[in-house]
């Protein structure tokens, strides 16, 4: 039994380690019930669950599993005086930052739910910023050497504006995307971003020269994300 509705938790302001530990339940319990399908007869079977959770982080950094620490250009003494922690996490990708202004999006899906794999689900995480930019009159792309969403690709002035780092495990994910909108910047020249130390960082902010409202652009986040997965949010 596949199911295309997706629940959706808006956890506004949340620490990382809590939020992580919260998608490490949710992703359990989804890989439980897809256990259970495999032993049972169809007619048996229950349709395992969909969330998708919207959160904003305290400053933090966090690392990939395959990530370099020293794309982290901080000690631990300085970390404490920027009011930042820092984590190594289980996802793919390199060294990011989390903090206040930025939108952060973690989708705990069962990709067999939606018909696809990793890949597709990559490109569709990247397709829903990207439909959400076009919106703000700004076009954003993907680079073919780099996961996320990009301005100006191939050009000297090539910035990131959304990372994206996921995992996988029997075909459910966790993890996410990072959209900055009204984030604060600075706080990226502490990093090689996503483990890249010639190309630069934006925001919405940035390009469109004045504070944005976060709870619109959220809204319009959740809009596209449903209208490119194809799904019903609840």
């Amino acid at each position: 039994m596949k199911d295309n509705k997706i629940q959706y938790l808006d956890l506004g302001m949340s620490d990382y380690k809590i939020t992580w530990n919260r998608q490490e339940e949710l992703m359990k319990q989804v890989i439980n019930q897809k256990n259970k399908n495999n032993a049972i007869a169809d007619v048996l079977r229950a349709a395992t669950s969909n969330y998708l959770l919207f959160v904003e982080h305290p400053h933090v950094y966090t690392l990939g599993k395959s990530g370099d620490e020293h794309n982290l250009l901080l000690n631990y003494i300085q970390l404490q005086a920027k009011e930042a922690s820092f984590y190594k996490t289980d996802r793919g990708g390199d060294i990011t930052y989390h903090g206040p202004g930025q939108l952060v999006g973690y989708p705990i899906l069962d990709l067999e739910n939606f018909g696809m794999g990793l890949r597709q689900y990559i490109y569709n995480l990247e397709e829903t910023v990207i439909r959400t930019l076009t919106l703000y009159d700004i076009v954003a792309t993907r680079d073919p050497n780099a996961t996320g969403v990009w301005l100006d690709v191939g050009q000297p002035a090539a910035r990131k504006i959304c990372a994206i780092g996921v995992k996988s495990s029997h075909f459910v994910t966790m993890h996410g995307f990072a959209l900055n909108i009204n984030t604060d910047l600075e706080y990226f020249n502490h990093i090689n971003p996503c483990g890249f130390s010639d190309k630069g960082v934006t925001s919405l902010e940035k390009e469109l020269g004045t504070k944005q409202d976060f709870e619109r652009v959220k809204g319009i986040v959740l809009e596209k994300f449903a209208e490119v997965f194809a799904a019903a949010i609840v």
